[in-house]
């Protein structure tokens, strides 16, 4: 699939300085379409991990966990055990509705059951690229392998699910949210491990690059089995829409190919809505379901293993 984005690129560098200097009206135009918040339910900043709010603590915490577990060998064995995909058949709409269940302890701007985000996320983009419909249906797959949370997954812990990815296999960048908590991971010493490429090389394409377990890499191999048609751009901003040390801090691009590279303006893109659509609208799930369902339709077949 051809897919042109250069008349999509926009204010990247203005919205996020005005995210940063907190404005003091309550939202501003994004995109043209997309109202953007200037803070998140909680009434911070978004993704502000030093601010003293009710979760700052339970996510700080989450990241501890996080960042001395996941380790190459760790990655290895859940890939190898998850991408049987012979836990359960069900349709993805019907995961959808599971995710009532879900909340995410390591998100410090939102506090509501996962499915409200997955409809916002969509919605926001599909106001603004109407014809991208591939785009919409990303958007509301996107965080679907949380259901690893729950018992008919394996009810992993949250550290293994949720959270931002890295990769896992060379060095743990400075860039990533509580890299000190690093220095207690097994793999942090291990020379193996520990250098710039690690056990990768130079340029060999993020879809050879281990990942820290968890939703994201869930997903996408949920996605690849079931031979959805999802462009790879669609593919890639599931697998890398919570690899902030890439596409916010511009980390670990010398493992990129020049797909990766084409495909990383969408992720960026995509952030903006996942990332700022966190809020309290109320998106009528009754009234949308139609035409998530076509879609779905169009680019996954009718019940999935998982």
């Amino acid at each position: 699939m051809t897919i042109v984005i250069d008349q999509l690129q926009f204010g990247i560098e203005v919205e996020e300085k005005r995210v940063l200097n907190n404005e003091s009206e309550s939202e501003s135009e994004f995109n043209g379409g997309f109202i953007m918040p200037t803070a998140n339910t909680f009434g911070q900043n978004f993704r502000d991990y030093e601010a003293e709010s009710e979760r700052q603590e339970g996510v700080e915490n989450f990241y501890k966990i996080n960042h001395i577990n996941q380790t190459y060998d760790f990655v290895k064995k859940m890939r190898e055990e998850y991408r049987k995909m012979d836990r359960v058949e069900m349709s993805i709409w019907e995961c959808c509705e599971l995710l009532n269940d879900v909340i995410d302890e390591s998100d410090p701007d939102l506090d509501e059951p996962q499915i409200e985000h997955l409809l916002q996320t969509a919605e926001a983009i599909r106001k603004d690229f109407p014809n991208e419909d591939w785009l919409h249906l990303t958007a509301l797959v996107h965080d679907l392998g949380k259901v690893l949370l729950l018992p008919i997954f394996g009810e992993l812990p949250q550290w293994a699910v949720v959270g931002d990815t890295y990769p896992v296999g060379c060095a743990f960048d400075e860039s990533i949210i509580h890299h000190e908590y690093f220095k207690e991971n097994p793999d942090y010493q291990n020379p193996a491990y520990n250098t710039k490429y690690g056990v990768y090389r130079e340029r060999c394409g993020l879809d050879n690059v281990m990942m820290s377990w968890g939703h994201d890499d869930y997903m996408y191999l949920v996605a690849k089995e079931n031979k959805s048609t999802l462009p790879s751009a669609g593919l890639l901003i599931i697998r890398y829409h919570s690899f902030y040390a890439l596409h916010r801090a511009g980390a670990y691009k010398h493992l990129m190919n020049e797909e990766d590279e084409e495909n990383l303006k969408w992720v960026q893109i995509f952030n903006k809505y996942d990332l700022y659509s966190k809020s309290k609208v109320r998106i009528d799930v009754e009234k949308v379901k139609p035409y998530y369902l076509s879609l779905i339709e169009k680019y996954f077949p009718a019940k999935l293993r998982w």
